[in-house]
């Protein structure tokens, strides 16, 4: 059985001797391995990516990337990556009970624009320029700061704006 996941997968090769189709079944099993760990995770990672889930997303990908290249042992790499999901996890479990904890791990939002007034300390504190925050109120429809009842730089980066009533 040995002979066959070597001869098959490249298993306890060197990096070096892996051949081309060795690494594409490494790279076909990484990747359905991936998506089923991935799957377990939660629904919103890489949908709606905080801070959070990007970091888990590159540090799944380089330890993918190790064991399609052979860098780093097969099974050990796929177990790696089933901890890291697991504890993104735990922690996403753990942050919806304790809000705290999601502040800790997720960051908070931050209200940029209030009753059509820019608050510049929070827009410098975001390192936000003008015209960043002029692009993104145009990507939302709005032409006029006056316009908007509050603006956030929300956990995920982006702007969420909601508009003042008009008479």
């Amino acid at each position: 059985m040995d002979d066959f996941f070597r001869s098959v997968l490249g298993v306890g090769l060197d990096s070096k001797d892996i051949d081309v189709l060795q690494m594409a079944l490494r790279a076909v099993i990484v990747y359905v391995v991936t998506i089923c760990i991935i799957r377990m995770g939660k629904k919103r990672f890489m949908g709606g990516a905080t801070v959070y889930d990007v970091i888990l997303g590159i540090i799944v990908g380089s330890i993918a990337s190790r064991a399609i290249t052979g860098n780093a042992p097969l099974l050990p790499a796929g177990g790696a990556i089933a901890v890291l999901v697991g504890l993104h996890w735990s922690f996403s479990a753990i942050a919806v009970r304790s809000k705290s904890f999601g502040n800790l791990i997720k960051g908070t939002s931050d209200v940029i624009i209030r009753d059509g007034q820019i608050d510049y300390d929070r827009l410098r504190k975001a390192h936000m320029s003008d015209g960043d925050l002029e692009e993104d109120l145009r990507s939302a429809g709005v032409a006029d700061v006056r316009d908007v009842l509050e603006a956030r730089l929300e956990r995920s980066g982006e702007l969420s704006v909601i508009k003042k009533k008009m008479p």
